[in-house]
Parts: C-alpha cells; structure tokens; sequence
C-alpha cells in the first residue's frame, strides 16, 4: 500500500478528514486510519486542524510520530507553509484531522478546516454520521460537496450504519446523486470505537491505561469496514510548502525547563520544534511525580493541562513550588498558560470548594468549583515585557477554560484581548517582575506588514 503521488520528500500527498459537524465520529475513526496504514508499513505524518491539545496526543500514540497543529486562523501563512513541509520528513502520506464541522470557525467566519484545505490543496474525505438517515444523508453531501468551489471533496466515509440494508441503501442513492465522489465505506456501529470524554474533551492519551488495545481495535473495524487503497490513491501533495525556518515565538531562554505529566499535557508541538531549532535545550520535568524545575534553568514554562483534578498532589509537590519560587527570587523567566497561570498563583479551589495552595507567584485565586466556559480566539497585544514577546507585540491566541477568577491581582496585566470578532475584551493577565501568565494559550504572533494570514 503506497500513497498514489511520487512526488519529492518537501511534498507528500494527504488528505482532510471532516465531518458537517462535531460528534460524528472523526477523531475515532481518523486515529483507526492512521493505526490501520501504520500497522501496514505507511508511514503516516500526522496533523490535526485548529488549537487542539488532546487529538494530537492520540494520533502520536496511533502512528508513532508527534502530531501538529495547523490553525488557518490563529497561524501566519508562512507558518502554516513552514509546518506542512515539515509533515514530509519521513513520511509517506499526511493524514490531517479537522476541527468542528467542515466550514465552521471563529466567530468572525475564518479558521475553518475547509480554510487550510484551499489554502494547502488538500483533497477532503467527508466522514458522515448517517444515524437516523438514509438518502437524506446523500443530500447533506451534495450541499458539502458544492458549498465552495475551492475546497474538494474527494471521497465519503459513512459512520454508525446500522446494518448492511443501511449501507446499501444510501450507496445507492450515493452513485445515483454523487457519482464523482467514491464511497470509500461504511462503518458500523461498534463498542470498539468508544472512548471516555470530560470537560475538555477525550480523556488524555496518557489516561487512557487501554490504550494501545483501543487503537487496535479501532484499526480492526477501520481496516475491515474501509478501501484503504482507494483512500490513500486519493491523496495529493500540498501547494502550501517552505523551506523557510518558522519562528514563532523566539526561545525564552538557553535552558528551558518545561513542565510535562497530566497537570501540564497541553503544549504545542511547533513551540517546542521551535525553541529547540533556534538552539534552546528543554528539560522536562513532571511536579506531579515530586519533580522540580531544573536548577540551571534560565527560564521555564508551565502550559496548561489539568490543574484543577491534581490540586493535593500539586499543592504537596514541595520540589516544584520551591523550585519556581527560587526561580523566580534569581530572575528565572517564568511563564504560565492556562493552568500553569493557575498553578502560578496563591490558591485553586478545586470542584468541592477545596482549597490548594500554589506557588504564590502571583496574586491569583481560580476556582473550579463555579465552572463557566470561556471559549476562543483571541488578538492580543503584550502589554508588559514577558518570557515570550516583548511589550507592543501582537499574538494570536485561543483560550479554553472552565476555571473562574476568584481574585485577579492587584498587579500589572499581561496582554490586552479582543475576540475574532475585534470585541474588546479588555485587560488580562499579570505580570511581576520575570513571572507572567495568562489563561491564553498562544499559537503564534500577527502577520506584520507585508505578511499574510
């Protein structure tokens, strides 16, 4: 089994897996796929559209390579050209998971999976959840298929058939409307494909004890139920490439020490690649197994992840919190997004309304207990020097939360926030000396002059 395309390493082919909506059953059957070709000898490079933490994390566990994202709202298009030619390196096929339904995106209409596939040329596999449906789902096709002329819909999935009589059935009505988009199969109902979600998504890739089983098996009924030739005879290479290095966010020091367990999962692949090609070394440690930050860091980052389920264990971990406040007493560079701004500050109340102390670094009390979403993208522009841009500099960012602020400051803020929409959203974040952080999680700074996005 090898991709149709014999094209040069900077451009292998690949394909879009969407869907018209969220809950049907991509992410499943996305991670069956890439288990599936894998298992063959494909070596598959794996993506997911949008600011995604928890997907990618589970497509490196299905495929064996660490997955990124491409964020056709948040990310330049250089950076989005820097990252695809990455995806070639070693590989025989791109494999891109899409976000929410096929043309839905920020508030302002933009960042939508259909985005990066007219942007890279990207051919897109339609996943359809036809419960409940039969030719009615062949409609809901044909209006994907047609809805822009610049984004192609190369081939259909069908997801939860009931039975072979179902599958037939909107077969049919498939070769009758559509005969130019192949039905690459039909995939049952199956206990095989379930997997545990909380309040933030699946459950992590690193929770998940069964792991390795579930992706096998998922990969039994992907490989049993799908064409799996057909479906990679679709793939074609990317006009969206460079050779050009990606910055991003320049290295917040020499030594970085990078906070990383289940507290700290949620971290971006492209900052980390990153930091390390402009000659950053990073030092993983995980405070919820008692570990500090490496004491000859010269700055150290604590992203988000799942404070707010560890507060004892984090509140215990006396290496850690001694750690970043000896860090800091030293000048450390210290920047926390999420919950590693939760953990930076003087208390989480957890869903019971207990209290945890944390390292006190600002003067911050979140809880959890009150949970309220907080859902977006988000413009910002630093307003204070930090570890990862310079005051007036302007990022793009996505924020994704149900922590609540008990108390936030007195203190200088970190970043002033609009929404997609260019809603003012006002002052957010603190700042006091070389410790910042925000409940932002940042993708990459705005186009400049000149730039395009």
């Amino acid at each position: 089994m090898t991709p149709a395309s014999s094209t040069p390493p900077s451009t292998i082919p690949g394909v879009i897996l969407a869907a018209p909506a969220s809950g049907s059953g991509k992410t499943v059957l996305t991670l069956g796929l890439m288990r599936a070709l894998t298992r063959a000898g494909v070596r598959v490079a794996p993506a997911k559209v949008g600011p995604d933490y928890i997907d990618p994390a589970f497509h490196a566990a299905a495929c064996g390579r660490a997955s990124i994202n491409l964020d056709p709202w948040a990310m330049r298009v250089d950076s989005l050209a820097g990252l695809v030619a990455g995806l070639s390196i070693d590989a025989d096929i791109a494999l891109i998971e899409g976000v929410m339904g096929l043309f839905d995106g920020a508030a302002d209409g933009r960042g939508a999976t259909a985005d990066l596939a007219a942007a890279s040329g990207w051919p897109v596999i339609l996943i359809l959840d036809v419960t409940g449906q039969g030719a009615s789902a062949v409609a809901v096709l044909q209006g994907l298929a047609a809805h822009r002329e610049d984004v192609a819909v190369a081939g259909v999935i069908l997801n939860r058939v009931g039975s072979d009589r179902h599958a037939d059935l909107i077969a049919n009505a498939l070769q009758h409307h559509c005969p130019d988009i192949p039905l690459l199969g039909a995939v049952p109902r199956d206990a095989r494909l379930d997997l545990p979600s909380r309040h933030l998504g699946l459950v992590q890739a690193g929770e998940h004890g069964g792991l390795s089983a579930f992706l096998d098996g998922a990969a039994d009924v992907v490989g049993e139920a799908l064409d799996l030739d057909a479906l990679v005879a679709l793939a074609r290479p990317s006009g969206l490439t460079s050779d050009k290095p990606v910055p991003f966010f320049p290295p917040p020091g020499e030594r970085i020490a990078v906070a990383r367990d289940d507290a700290f999962a949620f971290c971006y692949p492209h900052l980390m690649d990153a930091w390390r090609a402009a000659g950053a070394e990073l030092h993983f440690f995980s405070p919820l197994a008692g570990q500090g930050p490496d004491a000859q860091a010269d700055a150290i980052y604590l992203p988000g992840g799942y404070p707010e389920l560890h507060g004892p264990t984090l509140a215990g971990s006396a290496d850690f919190l001694e750690g970043l406040r000896h860090a800091a007493t030293r000048g450390v560079k210290i920047f926390g997004e999420c919950g590693g701004y939760m953990v930076l500050g003087q208390q989480i109340l957890d869903a019971q309304g207990r209290a945890h102390a944390m390292a006190g670094l600002l003067p911050l009390v979140t809880s959890f207990q009150d949970r309220r979403l907080h859902l977006g993208y988000r413009r910002a522009e630093v307003l204070a020097d930090c570890a990862l841009a310079p005051r007036g500099a302007a990022l793009r960012a996505h924020e994704f939360h149900y922590a609540s602020v008990v108390t936030e400051g007195p203190g200088a803020p970190l970043f002033h926030l609009r929404d997609a929409r260019n809603t003012d959203l006002g002052a957010v974040g603190l700042v006091d000396g070389s410790v910042a952080g925000s409940f932002l999680h940042l993708i990459d700074r705005a186009p400049e002059e000149g730039e395009t996005q």
